[in-house]
C-alpha cells in the first residue's frame, strides 16, 4: 500500500483551513531523520487505514524525498464527531527493531457472561520491540476459556509471533472475570410517625375550649 505525503507550511490554528479542504495534517519522524511537517488528502488516507490500520508498514511516497516505509504510529480524532485531526507517520528502517504498540482484539463470547458475571477488559495494547516486518497488526484473545470468577488471562498466555519481544510486564492482567455488583435497593420513604406532643397539639385546635362552651350555655 502506497500513501502520497505532501511537505506542509501550515501550522498552529490555520490547520482548520486546510482540514475544510479535505486534507490532513501530519507528522512525519524517525530515527536519522528530522522531523517534517507533512500533509495527506484524507479520502486516500481512510482508504488505506481501512486496508492497514496502525502498525502495518506503508509506502509513503514523500513529495520530494522519494519512498520510504512508514508506520501510521498514531491518529488523533475529534471526540464528538470522529473526524481526523492529524495523523503521526513514524519513518523507519527495515533492518532496525523499533519499539511500538501493538493492540488487543478480544473475540468470543465467555460462559462468564452469560452466567451473569462481569468480563473486564483491563488492558488493550501491549509494547513489543521488533523488526518492522515482524510485527503483527494485533494480538488476538478469545475470551470462551472465561467460565467463572476469577478467571483471567495475562500477557503470558499470549502466543507471540516469532522475532517479536514483549516489554510489557508477563503477569500483568489482559482480561479477568468478577462478580456482578449488586444495586443498590432503595428504600421507601419514611411515613412520618404522629407524636404525643402532635397528637395534643391536635386534640386542643379541634376540642371547643370551656369559654366557648359556656358563651353558648347562657345564649341557649
Amino acid at each position: 500500500m502506497e500513501l502520497h505525503l505532501s511537505p506542509r507550511t501550515v501550522l498552529g490554528k490555520k490547520v482548520k483551513r486546510i482540514r475544510a479542504e479535505g486534507i490532513v495534517p501530519g507528522e512525519l519522524y524517525g530515527h536519522g531523520t528530522s522531523n517534517r511537517h507533512v500533509s495527506v488528502n484524507n479520502k486516500e488516507f481512510l482508504k488505506v487505514y481501512r486496508a492497514s490500520g496502525e502498525n502495518t508498514i506503508v509506502t509513503a511516497d514523500i513529495e520530494g524525498n522519494g519512498k520510504a516505509p512508514v508506520l501510521i504510529s498514531h491518529v488523533d480524532r475529534d471526540a464528538i464527531s470522529g473526524a481526523i485531526l492529524s495523523i503521526d507517520f513514524h519513518q523507519i528502517r527495515m533492518d532496525e527493531k523499533i519499539t511500538t504498540q501493538v493492540p488487543i482484539a478480544f473475540h468470543g463470547e465467555s460462559p462468564a457472561t452469560k452466567a451473569g458475571l462481569v468480563v473486564i477488559k483491563v488492558l488493550h495494547e501491549i509494547n513489543i520491540e521488533s523488526l518492522p516486518g515482524n510485527i503483527p497488526h494485533e494480538f488476538r484473545v478469545s475470551l470462551e476459556k472465561l467460565e467463572k470468577t476469577g478467571d483471567s488471562i495475562a500477557v503470558q498466555d499470549i502466543p507471540v509471533p516469532n522475532g517479536v519481544k514483549i516489554l510489557t510486564s508477563a503477569d500483568m492482567t489482559v482480561v479477568t472475570v468478577q462478580e456482578k455488583t449488586r444495586e443498590e435497593v432503595q428504600a421507601p420513604a419514611a411515613v412520618p410517625i404522629a407524636t404525643e406532643t402532635t397528637t395534643a397539639e391536635t386534640k386542643a385546635e379541634t376540642a371547643p375550649t370551656a369559654k366557648a362552651s359556656e358563651q353558648k350555655t347562657e345564649k341557649k
